[in-house]
């Protein structure tokens, strides 16, 4: 019996140490919990926001659940399901967070029916079945004027951002395209992006948070992603000829991402680029309707193939080559049956001529115009063409001057052409040789030979 006991007990004490043992580990377990391995932080914010590895948070208007200011969605997905209350046009809020954070004070000291519109749904069924919705907009004038200050005090933050990065010298940056390093000032980099690679995203001025703006568009880059029609390339060399080829360097207008990195988008209380833009087409249509009978319009004017003469009426003009230099335009044109095209590479090879100082007729160069003009008025070599081949070449389809208006005077039509060129164009049909033996005697040719015949 004795022997018995004993063994209990020492099976009791076994227990009891392997439950101590236990119990340690299981304390060495929760320590090893509760172990802190990063920072913590102290509320900042009214209401006990805390901040979530550097993001801050925002919390609901009526609990303490709090969303990064990223998952806004999340948030208002919470309050319309847990609380039953709808924010109007939140895409109008200037600074959300602060939004948030004044309705939350101004719930506490009044109820909330004295601030928003009552919603019923299902308002037809059984009473227990009916809900309410409360609606929280514009309309109440105190909302108003909350929206329109928190845009008032975000335009002025993004005004004081963009004047800090104009002024700032200490700019670094790295082109996408050319790795290039920039130092000094922001426009520099996005100016030679513009002038270098035709990547233009706006003015400098335009500009806001220019590093986070560019770092987003790097960041695409770098995730082979196309930055105008964010089509995803297996590699960078097929992304760089796609943006090349496509003209793709640009951003995507229809993104609204890149609306917070231009100020035009901060100016007017409610209103995207798009909306301004709109309004400013707007304006220049409505100036469009105003009285223009004041309005003189003045023609240009044509200038002579040889000289500084000019004229605004072009029959004018043929006179004064006809009659000076014995030139007579619409005469070769005749002559040489010269379609539209034809016309324009003559008076240019001639216009290349006389700007070289070189007489077409006989290939003789002057040291200056006035010396070729006597040489081709005492020669005549005005009227002395060179051989077709010479100036009816694909390089006189350029202009020699640009704003040549002679060229736009020139004329194809029919009217133009003498009656025996019109006669020579006339097509000739021949005749059906498969049967000879038919022909020979049916042929035209036969009345011919004896209308000949009799002649003789």
């Amino acid at each position: 019996m004795a022997a018995s006991a004993t063994q209990e007990a020492v099976v009791e004490v076994e227990v009891e140490r392997e439950g101590c043992h236990s119990e340690i580990e299981r304390v060495r377990h929760e320590d090893s919990k509760d172990c802190i391995l990063e920072p913590l932080s102290l509320p900042e914010s009214p209401g006990g926001t805390t901040t979530l590895g550097g993001s801050p948070s925002v919390p609901c208007i009526f609990c303490e659940e709090h969303f990064l200011v990223a998952e806004q969605d999340k948030l208002l997905k919470h309050m319309i399901i847990e609380h039953k209350i709808v924010i109007a046009d939140v895409k109008l809020v200037a600074d959300f967070r602060r939004y948030i954070f004044y309705w939350r004070k101004r719930f506490t000291e009044q109820p909330i029916t004295d601030f928003c519109s009552v919603i019923r749904i299902n308002s037809t069924a059984p009473v227990e079945e009916q809900d309410n919705y409360f609606l929280l907009c514009d309309v109440l004038p105190e909302d108003r004027i909350l929206r329109e200050e928190l845009q008032k005090q975000r335009l002025k933050e993004i005004l004081e951002q963009q004047q800090q990065e104009r002024n700032d010298t200490h700019f670094h940056g790295i082109c996408m395209f050319c790795d290039e390093e920039f130092l000094g000032n922001r426009s520099v980099l996005l100016n030679h992006m513009a002038k270098e690679h035709a990547f233009n995203i706006g003015l400098p001025d335009n500009i806001v948070n220019c590093n986070e703006f560019l770092c987003t568009l790097q960041k695409k880059l770098d995730n082979l992603q196309c930055l105008y029609c964010e089509k995803i390339f297996r590699d960078k060399n097929t992304l760089k000829d796609h943006m090349r080829k496509k003209q793709h360097r640009r951003i995507n207008p229809k993104n609204k991402e890149y609306d917070r990195f231009y100020v035009i988008n901060y100016l007017e209380f409610g209103k995207s680029w798009e909306e301004v833009q709109l309004e400013d087409d707007q304006e220049l249509l409505d100036h469009e309707e105003d009285d223009w009978s004041d309005w003189k319009e003045y023609p240009a004017s044509a200038v002579c193939l040889f000289c500084e003469k000019q004229a605004e009426m072009i029959e004018k003009l043929y006179v004064h080559m006809k009659d000076t230099h014995e030139f007579d335009l619409l005469k070769i044109k005749s002559e040489l049956g010269l379609n539209f095209y034809q016309q324009v590479k003559l008076v240019n090879f001639i216009r290349r001529q006389i700007h070289q100082c070189r007489c077409y007729g006989c290939h003789m160069k002057f040291k200056s115009k006035a010396d070729l003009k006597t040489h081709m008025k005492e020669t005549k070599h005005s009227s002395l063409l060179p051989e077709r081949h010479v100036w009816d070449q694909l390089e006189f389809y350029f202009p020699t001057y640009e704003n040549d208006t002679l060229l736009c005077t020139l004329s194809d039509s029919e009217s133009d052409l003498t009656a025996q060129e019109q006669s020579d164009n006339v097509p000739v049909i021949s005749e059906d040789t498969s049967k000879l033996h038919a022909l020979k005697k049916n042929s035209i040719l036969n009345k011919l030979l004896l209308q000949e015949c009799l002649k003789n």
